[in-house]
C-alpha cells in the first residue's frame, strides 16, 4: 500500500506553492509533509528472461544429473557423471540419485563375438529356409494325396513309365548288338575289310550302342531316384498322420476333461484337408478289332 502511494505521489503533478501561502500554512501547522524521493532503476526485459532461462536450465541439469558406473581396461570400477571417450565401448550402468541402476549399456562385441553372432544368424537363416521347404513339401503332399495307398500307386506308375523306356532301350541295344556281330564276323572272314557302306554302318552301330548304354544307366538312376522320392513321401505322410492323430487325441482328451469339470471345451485340432475324388486317369481298354 505504501508503495502504491509513493508511486501515485510521483505520478501526480505538483503545482508550485507561493512562498507567502507556504509560510502561512507552516505557521498554522497545515503544511503537507513532503514524501521522500524514491529512485527507480529500469531492468531490460531480455535480461530478466535470460536470467530465468539460466536458472531453469541449472535446475533441470541438477534434477536430471546421473551417475555412471564403468570399468576400465584394468578392471577398476569408476563412478562419474559422464563416460570418457575411451570407455564408451566398454559398457556402463547408469544410476539415479539413490544409486539404483536405471539403464545398462552392454559393451561392444569383439571381433570374435561378432563372428559367432554372424555364424548363428546364418545358421538360423538356413534353418528357416529348411522349414519353409519342408512346409511347402508337406502342403504339396496333402494336396496331392489322401492316403498312403495313393502314394504307392503313383510310385508304381512312375516306375512303370521308366521301366518301359528302359526295356525299349535294352531291346534296341540287343538288335544293334546282333547286327554288329554279323558285320564283325563278315569283316573278319573277308580279311578285316568291309565295303565302305558296311564300314560306316559298323561305326554308326558302335556310336549308337555307346549312346544307348548311357541312356540305360540314366534310366536306372531315375528308377532309384523315383523309388527314394516316393518312399520319403510315404514316410513323411506317416509322420504327418501320426502327429495329427496325436493332436486329435490330445484335443479329445482335453475336451473330455473340460466337459467333466464343467469348463467349455477348447477348439478341436485342425483336420487334414481332404481332396475331392479324382477321375480315373487310366484309359479304357481297347477293343480288339475296332468298333463295328
Amino acid at each position: 500500500m505504501r508503495a502504491e502511494l509513493v508511486e501515485r505521489d510521483m505520478l501526480t503533478p505538483r503545482l508550485p506553492v507561493p512562498p507567502a501561502l507556504r509560510s502561512n500554512e507552516r505557521a498554522q501547522g497545515r503544511e503537507e509533509p513532503r514524501s521522500p524521493r524514491v529512485s527507480t532503476v529500469r531492468i531490460p526485459a531480455w535480461f530478466v528472461g535470460a536470467a530465468f532461462a539460466l536458472l531453469a536450465a541449472g535446475q533441470t541439469s541438477f534434477i536430471h544429473a546421473a551417475t555412471y558406473k564403468w570399468v576400465d581396461e584394468k578392471g577398476v570400477v569408476h563412478y562419474s557423471d559422464s563416460i570418457p571417450p575411451e570407455a564408451v565401448e566398454r559398457g556402463n550402468v547408469q544410476l539415479n540419485k539413490q544409486g539404483v541402476p536405471i539403464k545398462k549399456t552392454d559393451p561392444a562385441p569383439t571381433a570374435e563375438q561378432r563372428k559367432v553372432m554372424q555364424d548363428e544368424a546364418e545358421r538360423q537363416k538356413a534353418l528357416a529356409k529348411e522349414r519353409e521347404i519342408t512346409d511347402r513339401r508337406d502342403r504339396a503332399l496333402r494336396d496331392s494325396y489322401t492316403s498312403e495307398d495313393e502314394i504307392e500307386l503313383s510310385k508304381t506308375r512312375a516306375l512303370a513309365t521308366i521301366d518301359n523306356q528302359l526295356q525299349s532301350a535294352q531291346a534296341y541295344v540287343g538288335s544293334l548288338t546282333k547286327r554288329r556281330a554279323i558285320l564283325s564276323e563278315k569283316k573278319t572272314s573277308s580279311g578285316d575289310k568291309l565295303p565302305v557302306v558296311e564300314e560306316r554302318e559298323l561305326e554308326g552301330i558302335d556310336a549308337e550302342l555307346a549312346k544307348q548304354e548311357g541312356l540305360i544307366v540314366q534310366k536306372k538312376k531315375e528308377q532309384d531316384a523315383v523309388t527314394a522320392k516316393y518312399d520319403a513321401d510315404k514316410q513323411r505322410w506317416r509322420e504327418m498322420r501320426s502327429r495329427e492323430d496325436a493332436a486329435r487325441a490330445a484335443a479329445a482328451a482335453a475336451a473330455a476333461a473340460a466337459a467333466k469339470s464343467g469348463n467349455p471345451a477348447p477348439a478341436s485340432a485342425p483336420q487334414p484337408p481332404q481332396k475331392s475324388a479324382r477321375p480315373a486317369t487310366n484309359p479304357p481298354p481297347a477293343v480288339a478289332g475296332g468298333t463295328k
